[in-house]
């Protein structure tokens, strides 16, 4: 990790190869395996220790949606008091429920701005009912509708809280950017070896499975009476996040069935990463190499159920719900399952 850091367009520290990943899992359809998954993992006690790797997690990789929760943090010790559903509008990967969309538009009232401020790519609801409900009605694709619009609304209102321009928030030289690339770095614990531009327009940083899974571990476990204002704002999120799953992914997906059946802090990101926190502190950090998510929390939770931070019990009633099953003709004939030794 002695690479120096990055800046966008230019070349970077490779993720780690497919001769150092691990199979994570496998996809199987009538009992014949059609497809394997390979990756990497690390899995921290929790005390911070690593209690079990898989594969090359010390290699960077780019965090993707992942690394929100730094960036929301970010945003709150710009000096914007975040609290509830909006805190985890900041950190969400939203489904542009009306719900959800209610609550940015909210983040942007408050910096004085219109839906026109937001510099992520028009897109839109990752909801079917909310993108079929915007069809009807004649809308068009929109930023506001971006799963990452909430985390955009944040970093505007950080802008106008501090007198920064809000045209260049995107700029990696921008305060804002530089605010939360050195709040990651104090999370993580580890210098950034590159930086990216990621879907939605943001900066995004690369770092190891290990570092990530250090700084994801310490927002999970941060506390509201921290002397340091860093780790009460990270404990103020990570309470939100609990208390409204809906609110980072929306009804029925995922990161918020995790959250909201199992009490573990969970949130995806893009091209396969997954991270997840435990109520006792374990925490797993994985990518799956392909890029593809649709494994990634069966992994992630049975990785947590082995450390003991959960039950398998738990993970098998929770399963169902991870839209796991293979189909055919309309019907289960297999599903998807961790298959990592």
């Amino acid at each position: 990790m002695s690479a120096e850091p990055q800046t966008p367009g230019t070349a970077s520290p490779a993720v780690f190869s497919t001769a150092e990943a691990v199979e994570l899992a496998v996809v199987e359809r009538s009992g014949f395996v059609e497809s394997r998954h390979a990756g990497s993992a690390v899995v921290l006690g929790p005390e911070g220790d690593v209690v079990r790797t898989l594969g090359a997690p010390d290699k960077p990789v780019f965090p993707r949606s992942s690394m929100k929760p730094f960036q929301a943090v970010a945003v709150m010790g710009a000096g914007v008091p975040l609290e509830g559903a909006s805190a985890v509008l900041a950190t969400a990967s939203h489904a542009g429920t009306p719900a959800h969309l209610s609550v940015v538009r909210k983040l942007l009232a408050q910096a004085q701005l219109t839906e026109d401020a937001l510099r992520c790519p028009a897109d839109w609801p990752l909801d079917a009912a909310a993108r079929d409900d915007l069809v009807r009605a004649g809308e068009h694709r929109h930023p506001l509708y971006m799963n990452c619009s909430g985390k955009h609304a944040a970093m505007l209102l950080a802008c106008r809280v501090n007198g920064w321009p809000t045209e260049s928030y995107l700029d990696p030289q921008h305060p804002i950017q530089q605010h939360i690339r050195d709040t990651v770095e104090r999370f993580t614990g580890e210098k950034v070896v590159a930086t990216g531009i990621d879907g939605c327009g943001a900066p995004v940083h690369a770092m190891s499975l290990i570092a990530l899974a250090r700084g994801i571990q310490r927002i999970a476990t941060a506390s509201e009476g921290s002397p340091f204002a860093l780790f009460r704002n990270a404990a103020l999120l990570k309470n939100a996040v609990l208390a409204d799953g809906w609110a980072i992914d929306g009804p029925g997906r995922a990161n918020t069935v995790v959250i909201d059946e199992l009490g573990v802090f969970a949130k995806g990101g893009a091209e396969g990463v997954m991270v997840m926190a435990a109520p006792d502190g374990t925490t797993v950090t994985l990518k799956v190499l392909d890029g593809s998510l649709r494994a990634a929390s069966i992994v992630a939770l049975r990785l947590l159920a082995d450390a003991g931070a959960l039950t398998h019990d738990d993970v098998d009633r929770v399963a169902p719900k991870l839209d796991l099953a293979v189909l055919g003709r309309g019907e289960p004939v297999g599903a998807i399952r961790a298959s990592y030794a």
